[in-house]
């Protein structure tokens, strides 16, 4: 199979798709890997690494977009690159398609079958690609919300572990996830005051169990998050229902509620945002104000730290590339139901469930899909 990586053009993404490691796996299997000109660049690899593991550089990627038989990303692919894909031809990334209908109208226009990173799931009910970029975009969090508090970035000008005689900063993490556990076991590092809200008890027994007095955890409700945000000068929203949209969990009015000069961290934003008031922005002009309340809404944080996020990444698509490269994507599929679940669209048609409910578009199962 032919295997071809783009550079990704979304703005300030330096990630990239395939790793030298990872092309050198492909090409040991007998497959052929393109890469375009200074793609992994921004992740530290240069044309130079790639020619080593035996893959070929093509200098734009519409040459790699004629010729590739699988396409493997990072973003979800762009207005641009949308326009280049075509029937039959297999792309691999993360699509967060419930709140992208133009993505999503574009991709069943093409005639192309998608394979979401980000609803492949596992034997323990989790989304082994989509955690490696949760842990980053995690861990990330409490550190720009940090600079976020700070006063020249319009913050409340408190610092995150406070000084002797002087309280820490009290961070509320909304969802005890992958991204949540990460985002409060640094923010708690950093010495602040956390508290992680969750509806799963089970949940919230593991991370008492875990962590015990790192920081604090509690059920959530409408009212126990009420007044938890108004004590707060960090909100991290960290929840996700798999391949849908975002639930709201503060809408704007509550802002008035907040200190002024709180932040809100929207990690959820690339399914939509978890706060009524959140929009996407860049790591080029990452936040912005809304009735005094700071908001850091980065669509693609792991792209600040993009050779970890590129390598972690890499380990994790790796197993699921060759799969698909060695089988063709229909018996991968068939083979392996947690790989079908990352089937998204396929043939004109959508495949995920949770993507049609959001869209109100009809879905085809992918069981009848692979057939």
């Amino acid at each position: 199979m032919k295997i071809g990586c783009p550079t990704e053009i979304k703005p300030q993404e330096f990630r990239v798709g395939v790793t030298p490691n990872a092309a050198g796996e492909a090409v040991a299997r007998g497959h052929e890997v393109i890469i375009q000109s200074g793609a992994g660049l921004g992740a530290g690899f240069d044309d130079a690494a790639y020619v080593a593991a035996g893959a070929h550089i093509l200098d734009t990627a519409e040459e790699i977009f004629a010729i590739a038989d699988m396409i493997v990303k990072v973003k979800e692919p762009q207005a641009g690159e949308r326009k280049m894909l075509r029937e039959g031809q297999l792309l691999f990334t993360y699509l967060h398609l419930a709140p992208d209908p133009e993505q999503t109208h574009d991709l069943l226009a093409s005639g192309c079958t998608a394979i979401a990173y980000e609803t492949v799931t596992d034997d323990r009910g989790g989304l082994p690609l989509l955690a490696p970029m949760s842990e980053v975009a995690g861990r990330l969090a409490p550190q720009v919300g940090a600079w976020t508090l700070q006063k020249a970035n319009g913050g409340r000008g408190v610092l995150m572990g406070g000084v002797p005689g002087v309280g820490p900063a009290k961070v509320v993490v909304m969802g005890g996830g992958v991204v949540g556990t990460h985002a409060a076991k640094i923010a708690a590092g950093m010495g602040a005051d956390v508290t992680v809200l969750d509806r799963s008890l089970p949940r919230l027994k593991y991370l008492d169990d875990v962590f015990g007095r790192d920081f604090k955890n509690q059920y959530s409700t409408a009212g126990a998050a009420a007044e938890l945000i108004q004590q707060a000068d960090m909100v991290i929203g960290a929840v996700l229902i798999p391949g849908a949209a975002a639930p709201k969990l503060i809408s704007r009015a509550q802002l008035a509620d907040m200190k002024p000069g709180a932040v809100l961290v929207d990690v959820a934003i690339d399914q939509g945002g978890c706060f009524e008031t959140s929009k996407a922005t860049t790591h080029a002009d990452p936040i912005y104000d809304v009735d005094g309340i700071m908001h850091y809404c980065v669509a693609n944080m792991p792209g600040a730290v993009a050779r970890t996020s590129t390598i972690a990444l890499g380990n994790a698509t790796l197993p699921f590339m060759l799969a698909l490269a060695d089988k063709g994507w229909k018996q991968a599929c068939a083979d392996d139901a947690h790989l079908l679940a990352g089937l998204n669209v396929h043939a004109g048609q959508l495949t995920y469930y949770a993507v049609g409910e959001a869209l109100g578009l009809d879905v085809l199962s992918p069981q009848l899909a692979i057939k």
